[in-house]
């Protein structure tokens, strides 16, 4: 199993940061690389085309396309991760994300959701694996006993 992250930029790499806490609380393999799909595309061509991931993670913000260029690269699954920028808060980078032509999807999250890029992308690797299976079934459990935590600290108000 593995999981080849991309960020557009260096700038991503906060939200590149909580995509791996992710894929290795799950213990899942990865890559990161920078590469951007308008600066550099027969890089990311290369790149795709050569890497062993079962899973790619697109990171980018702005005019957020490299998530759809991965995507139009491979048959492979690929989860997008937009980011807020300083401009439209996110929102471009979003609907450049999300907005893919009929027969190139790409899963997108949330704006700089990288935890929910990484844990969807073990869900999509637990399909053959019941080991990852159980961590993420552990995973769920460890956020029921935190609602119950907090239900319980809350006591009358």
């Amino acid at each position: 199993m593995n999981v080849h992250i991309i960020m557009g930029s260096q700038s991503d790499e906060a939200i590149a940061r909580k995509v791996t806490d992710s894929l290795k609380k799950f213990e899942i393999p990865y890559q990161v690389s920078v590469i951007s799909a308008h600066r550099a595309l027969g890089k990311l061509q290369a790149t795709v085309q050569k890497s062993p991931a079962q899973v790619f993670i697109g990171i980018a913000g702005k005019a957020a396309h490299l998530s759809g260029v991965i995507a139009g690269l491979t048959t492979r699954p690929v989860i997008g991760v937009p980011v807020k920028s300083s401009t439209l808060g996110g929102l471009e980078a979003l609907l450049s994300t999300v907005e893919m032509p009929s027969g190139v999807p790409v899963a997108t999250v949330a704006i700089n959701g990288g935890e929910n890029a990484g844990i969807l992308a073990a869900q999509i690797l637990a399909l053959g694996s019941p080991d990852l299976q159980k961590r993420l079934e552990d995973h769920k459990q460890e956020m029921v006993e935190a609602v119950e935590e907090m239900d319980a600290s809350i006591g009358d108000l």
